[in-house]
């Protein structure tokens, strides 16, 4: 039986998508309630990627999928960030050329001046190694900070559900841990957070709740204080014979 989210915020019921004739995703159901970390993970090509793209709008999909008491389709990925669905996709996509105010300003775009200052602002107040370089070029910054500077722009957006992709990808174990902390913090003001991880352990340890997709499709749900999860989650992966995942 799925496990019932506090006051859900996103609901998603047999969701399908893929890219051009080869479907990835085969009938996904997920919920997430207001300001709980959920994590998803997954071996490579389970599909984690393509379900983040598909919820903020950036794939086609069929099935169900409500944000905030509202449906989603048809939604494109700015409506959605308006909504306050944001994603935030892996592999640091900044402007390398302008500088770190100017990448965060870009987020708000829509927003009135004042108040786009005032969110970038709040935004960096989060990452203090990025908020001393402000005007340096977004280019000029270490891998590890422009990540930060990646989640930064989202967080432009106050968003209500943010959605990190593989954000330690590259990163040092040190960077990985402040990433991961600002999570922390951003759960503790209300955020939801969707967060795609291969650090397994790392990922439970700040989780609420856990998904396994293998092969498009979700193969457990369970709360992170399960006792048994680590041998869960090795039998979702890989059945009966797995090799630990966790140590």
């Amino acid at each position: 039986m799925p496990i019932s989210a506090p006051d859900t915020l996103l609901t998603i019921s047999g969701m399908t998508a893929g890219y051009g004739k080869i479907g990835v995703l085969h009938g996904v159901d997920m919920t997430i309630g207001r300001g709980e970390i959920v994590a998803l993970l997954g071996p490579n090509g389970a599909g984690k990627t393509t379900l983040l793209r598909a919820v903020s709008g950036l794939l086609p999909w069929t099935g169900q999928a409500r944000f905030d008491g509202a449906d989603l389709a048809g939604v494109s990925p700015r409506d959605a960030a308006r909504r306050g669905l944001v994603h935030v996709v892996e592999g640091h996509r900044v402007f390398t050329q302008l500088s770190v105010t100017d990448n965060l300003l870009l987020a708000g775009y829509d927003l009135p001046r004042g108040e786009r200052s005032s969110r970038v602002d709040e935004a960096l107040a989060y990452f203090p190694e990025i908020a001393a370089k402000r005007a340096d070029r977004a280019g000029a910054l270490s891998g590890g900070q422009q990540q930060m500077l990646a989640v930064a722009q989202g967080l432009v957006r106050r968003p209500k559900l943010l959605m990190l992709d593989e954000p330690s990808a590259g990163l040092s174990p040190v960077l990985v841990d402040r990433v991961l902390s600002v999570a922390d913090s951003l759960r503790k003001g209300g955020t939801a957070i969707l967060l795609v991880e291969q650090l397994i352990e790392k990922a439970l340890a700040l989780a609420d709740r856990v998904y396994a997709m293998a092969q498009g499709r979700i193969v457990l749900e369970a709360s992170t204080t399960e006792a048994d999860l680590p041998h869960r989650l090795e039998q979702a992966y890989f059945g009966k014979d797995a090799v630990p995942v966790l140590g």
